[in-house]
């Protein structure tokens, strides 16, 4: 693989907002639309930044994650949305059924693999879909407002075009329990979550215990924060953790889900992170990239239901950080761009900058573990589970 003239790639189609489970529904498709809004106001949609365009995926490519009935049944609720499969997860209360359902997850499924292939081929360093992250789906059953799972569809292309190794992170507030059941058993997938407690919050799994089974032991890593869990909890204990495990798994290539569901304001949720932590994730995720595996960094988007007022300035400060020109946190949302949130709401106000005016200081692991803290018992379960596979320390 050789660089190439591109440093970063927007994979983007319009007909990505498809992806609609109806007005009522918490995953509203217009979180998209402000995103590339505010994006390309503040300019951060410039000339260094490509822009490619998706095509869907065919159903043989959806066969290399999930299983041929689950794709039968998405393609026949597709045509008849009236009929719906709750047995498969389609036609529930968070994965309505809606007509061209399958069409609509085969695009984002086709967006990931396009953001993958750029990075993969050289033809990009970062490649980001903010539609894409569907990490709940599973092989044979609809979940959490995931119908395919395009994280794990990209994965698996990327070990089929040549990847030994690759490290997934997902910094969703839910755990990312589709992808790591997917790959849990794979030791070239590395599959690490940080997200708020399953004993809280849905999906229920994500415990520190699962670590990966047989040859792959080590290679599932959770962090089960507690609810509550502010920037400086979040940031000591990805610090804490993801790191230093990634650097001994030693990835050819990074993925990484962005949901930013762990907003102090999403309705979700429990977690109490704001824009600033979420942006000082993304800085790190970068330098991550950077450090272990060449810089090469696919992103994708993932949960994030405060739709008007936190989605489109999180992304939109992930979207410039994979560009390569981070935005300031003080920065001026554009008046047009307020504009639009206003409409939307109905009245009101929208944020003015693009700052939730938090400080991102956090206390190191090495300064000291304090076993009153549910976080810091939180973290070091963890690393009593994984550390040792790597011949690492659990202790600071």
């Amino acid at each position: 693989m050789t660089a190439g003239p591109d440093p970063a790639c927007l994979v983007y189609d319009e007909r990505l907002i498809g992806y609609d489970f109806g007005p009522s529904h918490p995953m509203a498709p217009v979180r998209v639309d402000l995103t590339l809004r505010l994006a390309e106001e503040l300019g951060v949609c410039g000339a260094d930044l490509a822009r490619a365009g998706a095509s869907a995926v065919d159903d043989a490519t959806l066969a290399t994650v999930h299983t041929d009935a689950y794709i039968e049944a998405v393609r026949a609720v597709s045509e008849h949305p009236e009929r719906r499969r709750p047995d498969v997860g389609l036609g529930t209360d968070d994965n309505p059924t809606f007509a061209h359902m399958h069409d609509a997850g085969a695009l984002i499924a086709g967006a990931s693999i396009e953001a993958a292939r750029r990075v993969w081929t050289g033809q990009a360093r970062h490649a980001l879909n903010v539609s894409g992250g569907l990490h709940h789906a599973m092989p044979g059953r609809a979940s959490g407002f995931c119908i395919y799972n395009d994280v794990a569809i990209a994965i698996r292309w990327l070990l089929d075009n040549g990847a030994a190794r690759v490290a997934y992170i997902d910094v969703d507030a839910h755990h990312g329990d589709g992808v790591q059941k997917i790959f849990y058993d794979d030791p070239r997938v590395l599959t690490v979550s940080l997200h708020e407690t399953g004993q809280t919050l849905f999906p229920g799994t994500g415990m520190a215990s699962e670590i990966g089974g047989g040859d792959a032991a080590g290679t599932a890593v959770n962090v089960a924060l507690p609810p509550g869990t502010s920037d400086a909890g979040w940031l000591r204990a990805f610090h804490a953790v993801v790191p230093p495990v990634v650097r001994e798994f030693k990835p050819d290539i990074l993925v990484t889900q962005q949901g930013c569901d762990s907003h102090m304001d999403d309705p979700l949720t429990n977690l109490m992170l704001s824009v600033d932590g979420q942006r000082a994730s993304y800085l790190a995720l970068r330098d991550l990239a950077e450090e272990t595996a060449s810089g090469r960094w696919v992103a994708l988007g993932g949960g994030g239901y405060s739709v008007l007022d936190v989605v489109p300035r999180a992304w939109t400060h992930l979207l410039a950080i994979v560009a390569g020109h981070p935005i300031e946190p003080e920065t001026l949302t554009p008046p047009q761009w307020r504009e639009r949130v206003v409409s939307l709401k109905g009245g009101g106000s929208a944020p003015t900058r693009m700052t939730d005016g938090r400080s991102t200081a956090y206390r190191s692991w090495t300064d000291g573990y304090d076993p009153a803290s549910w976080l810091d018992r939180t973290i070091l379960a963890t690393r009593n589970e994984i550390f040792p596979l790597y011949g690492l320390d659990p202790m600071p």
